[in-house]
């Protein structure tokens, strides 16, 4: 008689493998959210301050806020996904349907979203901040010009 093999339970391996990897997105969600109060509180934008206040353009401080902010959103998404697919991964193991996965999707999306932040922060930081201080004050000027 040919018996088919018996799907073998989850170990504790397993469970302990997928907590590690909750911990771990956790830690970086937790980081991302350090670093985005960082940016924001004390501002990358700080080289900035002598521009005079009376341009209509926006300050380079409230810019670092919004940068700021969005790794701290970021951060806060990143720990909110990280339980709910620990939750969900952990149910898998107890109801014996876990499925290997190759790919996980939450590291690509956050990835994705670093990776058009920075491309932001770089494209901010290189178009005004590697000008000299007398271009940033005629362009500013022509600003508030009106030119």
């Amino acid at each position: 008689m040919d018996i088919p093999p018996a799907k073998p339970a989850a170990e504790l391996r397993d469970y302990l493998a997928e907590e590690r990897t909750f911990l771990a997105w956790i830690r970086t969600g937790i980081s991302l959210m350090g670093f985005g109060f960082v940016v924001a509180r004390f501002g990358i934008f700080g080289d900035m301050l002598y521009i005079p206040h009376s341009f209509p353009v926006v300050p380079p401080r409230e810019l670092s806020v919004w940068f700021g902010a969005a790794l701290i959103a970021i951060g806060a998404i990143v720990n909110l996904f990280s339980a709910r697919r620990f939750m969900r991964l952990v149910g898998e193991l107890n109801r014996d349907q876990f499925a290997h996965r190759s790919l996980s999707k939450q590291g690509v999306i956050v990835s994705c979203f670093l990776g058009l932040l920075g491309i932001a922060m770089t494209i901010y930081l290189t178009l005004f901040l590697t000008q000299p201080l007398h271009a940033l004050h005629a362009t500013f000027a022509g600003v508030a010009a009106g030119k």
